[in-house]
């Protein structure tokens, strides 16, 4: 379930599937991608904030919905909107209110915001490895955009877990702040 919300031309978008860790369905990408889409064609909107009903941001694609419904990038929107990754190409600039572990799709969203800021509860890893899927996405570009090529490689590799501050060092997140204060921020 996709969650709008619009305060005074922001408008905070919701991944609200806690009980799964917020994990990504084929029908949430594609209300994902009409939701963002339409905000983006709204001129009243003038910034986009995207996170995670808590505990998480997201843990990525459902592995067992991806098995029965996901068909790639081409069929995950109706609209005539350019996909980025997992997210349509965007003019409204979007920020990613990282609350909680985002982890394998859910760091390829992330990576397709503007800009994050992580809530010291916020972890990030890339578990396709141990999962055996590939990334599709779009962090095999742009996490070595962010971080470099070498410590892109050890997340990929080792599918180990970055903390908030570490990601915020090695140049993912761009600020961490309290948790209970990520929203106002």
């Amino acid at each position: 379930m996709i969650r709008t919300e619009i305060h005074k031309g922001v408008a905070v978008v919701t991944l609200a599937r806690p009980e799964a860790r917020n994990a990504l369905t084929g029908a949430m990408l594609r209300d994902l991608s009409e939701v963002m889409t339409g905000l983006d064609g709204d001129e009243a909107i003038r910034c986009v904030i995207l996170t995670g009903e808590d505990p998480a941001f997201c843990a990525g694609l459902d592995l067992k919905d991806l098995a029965n419904t996901y068909n790639g990038a081409t069929n995950r929107t109706t609209s005539d909107g350019e996909i980025r990754g997992l997210m349509p190409v965007m003019a409204t600039p979007v920020i990613g209110a990282v609350n909680g572990p985002a982890v394998t799709g859910g760091l390829e969203l992330a990576l397709a915001c503007d800009f994050l800021i992580a809530s010291d509860r916020a972890t990030f890893a890339d578990t396709h490895g141990r999962v055996g899927i590939m990334p599709g996405g779009g962090m095999s570009i742009r996490l070595p955009q962010l971080i470099g090529l070498n410590r892109a490689r050890q997340m990929s590799l080792t599918g180990n877990f970055l903390d908030a501050q570490t990601a915020c060092d090695w140049g993912l997140a761009n600020e961490v702040v309290p948790h209970e204060e990520l929203m106002s921020r």
